[in-house]
């Protein structure tokens, strides 16, 4: 070979040879160590440098290197962070366990994005499927919330089946409009209304203004009861605005953000479980002591009562109320899996629960499928499909005009008056009272029936991707759907329902409602790696929702012969209410990330309605925060504290004004005969301002010895403008009242929330979770005169709007017919402990719940004074001379004005949940079963099994009107609450 063709092959080493060293790869797969599947999106980095990609649908991934050796980081959010190091060009596959702190939960930052909860700077609770569900099986979704996170106040409005319940995120956030979370369940706006009366207060009279299709004292349940917390893989709570603008218009009272299960790839696995058990009552009052003496001086029935006595027909109609125990079933079963390309979750659930009153008890079916499809390696199909038909009889309890309501007969009932049935099916008309509440019982319906459709899907397109850059689309629709049907009957022989007494000879009451709300959704998402160290996610989307609601209810008196049809009867009449509002906005949002030490964002959420005056009119949101982990920095270096974060959040949200604020609604009424139109004295405006909530919080992240114990601080400042008040109008045009932007209010909290591993060997491991949290709120603003929101006036105790005070202030007069302050029903703290044992193969996790604080007003106890029959009227421990019986008190103050004695203290400790289970090992079922079963657990659970309070009532949990927004608290007559207890069985194959 020559010298020229020698020089000539040298040279082109020399340009190859760097070509092949810049050339060189790293390829590899990352997969799931607890299902050895592949694990997509996880990210491999050479350290010290922002080189990175990664891991496509498969869990490969390929890197280009130039010098080795190199170190790879990998990470992926949930799971342990991995360093492999490489020497030289190779297949690298790594498996990554599951992280065992809470540091690499996803937590919502967008619309389409998330972050780890290491770099979040908001404070956002999670709470997982084992906390939601896997103690016992919770009544409510809303309901299983309790005690599981700071910043909520969770109130059953009554112990009624089928839910019905206030959730409340760092107070009161509005006065009139909505003041319940928006809940979101994988993409999907979910409805949670619960403002739809059956037709109760026909026969009640409980709101003085007669019939109504939205009257907040018939008991109604909400509608998120129907969602099955078995489904549930895990839930966000973003409780403010700093979170929550995102949301937008919507999001003023804090989002809940609900993920159901998926399935994975991987041999089909099938899970059964079944629990039955029974609930009973919390507590019950007991009778008062009688004797032939004490009822010959209270109503002069001695004589009756020996009677009774000697025939041995002396009753506790307390107990024959509210004394069964009802029966529980849960029957669930669920199926799992996929291959490469598709993966799948389906569930089916039966539930079955009788209420501790007989013929009331709810009943609830569940279908679930979801699915997740790889279409090409760039774009991937997700589908959630949940159907519900559910059914609750829910009694006729709570406050009452007439007397006839279950709950109050039963406080004006003797245990001599008979009221029991004949041997020919006929009740006697009740001696002391104007209804037969056994009679009630027996023949009465209350009944709530849904059909129910929530659907979703999105599609994820991977539009372009390299070493430094990523652009995807995301596109969401989703839908749900639903029509509940209320059902009310009340047979003519009823004794109050005779026209001698000035019943209305019987009723019955047939209310349908059509619900659907769609939502559609688009975005784009860009990440940047730049070459210093810093990554942006950049997004920008547009989103619509629409809302479409038909109520009708038609009520019937006069039946013919108690049929039930509302056309067999001598009286019909009809209701409507319709509401269609279609919501557009957008939302853009940067994300900057500093090799995890800085971490900060910027949003903005522009909305327009048809809710608004302008339905043209945008309507913006802001939202900024920034977190620094002080940890990541060289000049961090304190050798107890491994981990420490603050953060700082501002943000805003707003809240739409509510149905008739906007515009003066009119009514038909007949006007000498003829059919016509009349004004209410409430005028409306359209150029209403939705109500508007900023908030800034700021806190600090904490983790000690490794981790094993975090603590995370919160402070937050959270103010509502514009709030939508009823003004007093210039009497001269005819409204009396007027709609306005008129007032502000401001919270102020502190969150506490310290979680730790107490112990961790291999036998046996203890975690402790604790939290704590106090909310203060003030009316910082009133342009109206002060008014009454919930209550029956300064003489029983009523909730106040009244600037400088309290948003959840009680009022009334005092012994000198004063009105003053006697309350407030915002706690003074509330605190939880939360405890998991694992030895072996038994787990141990009980719940406590401490409510310090908060203020109700009971008039159930005034109720059965009136009737005689309060358990305490004779002792003597109310009166501040201890002379007067607490019966004759009462009454006493009731007679001269004075409210004091009806405001209690509504503290209690509440063992909320407690669960025991055995899982069988797995060696034995490989013996038993030949490997075809792969676990088997066995349990015992409880809820409220324990509950501590000095509150004269049935339980200091209650709501006469409902789920409202300021005036949670007022007691009458309610239907009591209940323990529950419960076994278990779940297989797995």
């Amino acid at each position: 070979m020559s010298k020229l063709l020698h020089f000539k092959l040298y040279l082109l080493l020399l340009f190859f040879i760097p070509v092949m060293a810049f050339s060189q790869q790293i390829t590899g797969k990352i997969t799931d160590g607890a299902t050895n599947l592949p694990l997509p999106g996880a990210n491999v980095i050479i350290k010290g440098t922002t080189t990175g990609t990664t891991t496509d649908f498969d869990g490969n991934f390929s890197l280009n290197v130039s010098n080795f050796p190199v170190t790879l980081v990998i990470s992926s959010l949930g799971f342990e962070t991995v360093e492999e190091v490489v020497t030289e060009a190779r297949t690298v596959n790594v498996t990554l366990q599951e992280s065992l702190t809470a540091l690499e939960e996803v937590v919502v930052t967008g619309l389409a994005t998330s972050v780890k909860r290491s770099n979040a700077a908001n404070a956002v609770a999670s709470v997982s499927a084992d906390d939601l569900a896997g103690r016992t099986p919770p009544q409510t979704l809303d309901g299983a919330l309790a005690g599981k996170f700071v910043g909520a106040q969770i109130t059953s409005a009554s112990g009624a089946p089928g839910g019905g319940i206030s959730v409340k995120l760092r107070g009161v956030t509005s006065i009139n409009a909505n003041g319940q979370p928006l809940y979101i369940i994988d993409g999907v706006y979910v409805n949670n209304n619960s403002v739809f009366a059956g037709g109760l207060n026909d026969v009640s009279s409980a709101a003085s203004g007669g019939a109504s299709t939205t009257d907040n004292q018939d008991n109604a349940s909400n509608r998120i009861a129907d969602i099955d917390p078995q489904d549930i893989a895990n839930v966000e709570i973003l409780k403010g605005a700093s979170a929550a603008a995102i949301y937008g218009s919507r999001a003023a009272a804090g989002v809940v953000i609900i993920t159901t299960k998926k399935g994975k790839q991987g041999k089909t696995k099938i899970n059964f479980s079944q629990a039955v058990g029974w609930n009973e009552a919390v507590n019950l009052l007991g009778q008062r002591n009688w004797t032939a003496e004490l009822a010959e001086s209270v109503y002069g029935e001695g004589a009756l009562f020996t009677a009774a006595q000697q025939a041995g027909t002396l009753i506790d109609y307390e107990k024959e109320i509210y004394g069964e125990k009802g029966f529980i079933s849960n029957t669930n079963i669920s199926a799992s899996g996929g291959n490469e390309r598709t993966s799948f979750f389906t569930s089916f659930t039966n539930s079955e629960e009788d209420g501790i009153v007989k013929r009331t008890g709810a009943e609830k079916k569940s279908f679930r499928l979801n699915m997740d499809h790889k279409i090409t390696d760039y774009a991937k199909l997700s589908i959630t499909g949940n159907y519900i038909n559910s059914k609750a009889d829910r009694g006729f309890f709570n406050n009452d005009n007439t007397n006839t309501t279950i709950g109050l007969s039963t406080l004006f009932t003797r245990p001599w008056d008979y009221l029991l049935p004949d041997a020919n099916g006929n009740y006697p008309d009740h001696p002391a009272n104007s209804s037969n509440q056994i009679h009630t019982r027996d023949v009465m319906k209350n009944r709530e029936l849904v059909k129910r459709l929530i659907a979703g899907g999105s599609l994820d397109i991977n539009l372009f991707k390299n070493d430094n850059h990523n652009l995807k689309m995301v596109l969401r629709a989703g839908v749900d759907t639903y029509t509940l049907t209320t059902d009310v009957f009340f047979p003519r022989d009823l004794q109050f329902m005779s026209p001698s007494v000035g019943g209305v000879d019987g009723l019955t009451s047939e209310g349908t409602t059509r619900n659907t709300d769609a939502n559609y959704s688009a975005f784009l998402v860009h990440n940047l790696t730049t070459d210093s160290g810093l990554n942006f996610t950049t997004q920008a989307g547009l989103t619509n929702q629409q809302f479409s609601q038909n109520t009708i209810r038609v009520t019937s008196t006069g039946l013919i012969a108690s049929e039930e049809n509302v056309d067999q009867a001598a009286n019909v009449g009809v209701d409507q209410f319709r509401l269609e509002q279609e919501d557009s906005g957008f939302f853009v949002q940067e994300e900057v990330n500093y090799q995890d030490k800085i971490i900060a964002t910027l949003g903005l959420r522009g909305d327009k309605s048809s809710n608004n005056g302008d339905a043209n009119e945008f309507f913006y949101y802001p939202k900024a925060s920034a977190a620094l982990n002080l940890h990541n920095f060289d000049f961090f270096n304190i050798e107890s504290l491994n981990r420490f974060k603050v953060r700082a959040a501002y943000g805003e949200a707003g809240n739409f004004a509510p149905n008739g604020a906007l515009f003066t609604t009119y009514r038909n009424s007949l006007i000498s005969g003829n059919v016509g139109i009349i004004t209410p004295t409430t005028l409306g405006d359209p150029s209403i301002k939705p109500e508007r909530q900023k908030e800034l919080e700021i806190g600090f992240d904490a983790g000690l010895l490794n981790n094993r114990v975090s603590i995370e601080f919160t402070y937050y400042n959270k103010k509502v403008e514009d709030l939508i008040l009823q003004a007093d109008n210039e009497p001269s045009s005819g409204y009396t009242f007027r709609w306005a932007n008129a007032g502000a209010l401001e919270n102020n909290g502190v969150e506490i929330g310290v979680n730790s591993r107490v112990f961790d060997t291999e036998d046996f491991t203890w975690d402790l979770d604790v939290n704590w949290f106090k909310n203060k709120s003030e009316i910082t603003e009133l342009n109206v005169n002060s008014f009454d929101t919930q209550g029956f006036g300064t003489g029983l105790g009523t909730f106040r709007i009244e600037e400088g005070k309290s948003a959840t202030q009680i009022v009334g007069n005092d012994v000198n017919g004063n009105v003053v302050v006697l309350g407030d029903a915002e706690p003074d703290f509330q605190m939880a402990f939360n405890n998991n044992f694992k030895y072996k193969n038994f787990t141990l996790s009980f719940l406590w719940h401490w409510k310090k604080g908060g203020d109700n007003v009971n008039l159930s106890r005034l109720l059965s004074d009136f009737g005689g029959t309060s358990a305490d009227y004779d002792e003597t421990n109310i009166d501040p001379a201890g002379t007067t019986s607490n019966g004759d008190y009462r009454i006493g103050a009731f007679l001269g004005g004075n409210a004091e004695p009806f405001v209690e203290d509504a503290s209690y400790l509440k063992l909320r949940e407690l669960g025991l289970y055995y899982n069988i090992p797995s060696n034995t079922l490989d013996k038993w079963f030949g490997g075809n079963i792969t676990d088997v657990k066995l349990g015992f659970s409880g809820r409220n099994l324990i509950n501590i309070f000095d509150y004269n009532s049935y339980d200091p949990e209650v709501s006469n009107f409902g789920p409202t927004a300021a005036g949670i608290g007022i007691e009458v007559a309610p239907f009591p609450s209940s323990k529950r207890f419960m076994f278990h069985l779940s297989v797995g194959l």
